[in-house]
């Protein structure tokens, strides 16, 4: 499910797109790189990606799970946005002080949408879902800012992941083959 606007896949195109070789976390190698960075240290644009992750929250979603790193500015945003609180969803759970994975309310019982700047074979997402579940969440959607994953795939089948995402990378390539 994809919901966005020519302009703002033009924008984000524009801000973030590096060309060149890169290694990505699944260990692919690409010859793009959007460095989403580069979108979420600029609060307009930023706000804009929030405003449409909001249209596609999980009903009933009670938390936000933004994760490490990147997830984590989205999801501040899109909670300011909606009232709904954030939590903030660590790699691994910290090995000191309260030894958590996830920072913010409990999670046992909650329904949780997960966050996510990117999505290319979703690696983080899976990771984190599968340890939110055993901390006894119920994780059903993940809403992404850009899926890069090949089109009609869904690469958290297999977690049953259900992937909304505001920008595909077949938008984002629209958007640059227009501009260019």
């Amino acid at each position: 499910m994809t919901h966005a606007d020519d302009a703002l896949a033009a924008d984000i195109d524009a801000t973030c797109r590096l060309t060149g070789e890169f290694t990505l976390r699944s260990g692919q190698v690409a010859d793009t790189y959007f460095d989403k960075y580069l979108f979420e240290a600029q609060p307009a644009l930023l706000d804009r990606v929030a405003a449409q992750m909001v249209d596609l929250l999980a009903e009933g979603t009670e938390l936000l799970g933004g994760l490490e790193l990147g997830g984590i500015p989205i999801a501040t945003m899109v909670s300011s946005r909606t009232g709904l609180p954030a939590l903030f969803v660590r790699k691994k759970a910290k090995e000191y002080g309260t030894a958590k994975l996830a920072e913010g309310p409990d999670v046992a019982g909650r329904r949780i949408t997960i966050i996510e700047d990117v999505i290319t074979t979703g690696g983080a997402v899976r990771d984190a879902t599968n340890a939110l579940r055993e901390l006894g969440a119920v994780v059903e959607v993940v809403v992404c800012a850009i899926d890069r994953s090949p089109a009609d795939e869904n690469p958290l089948a297999d977690v049953g992941l259900e992937v909304r995402s505001v920008l595909t990378r077949a938008q984002l390539d629209a958007a640059s083959a227009t501009a260019g």
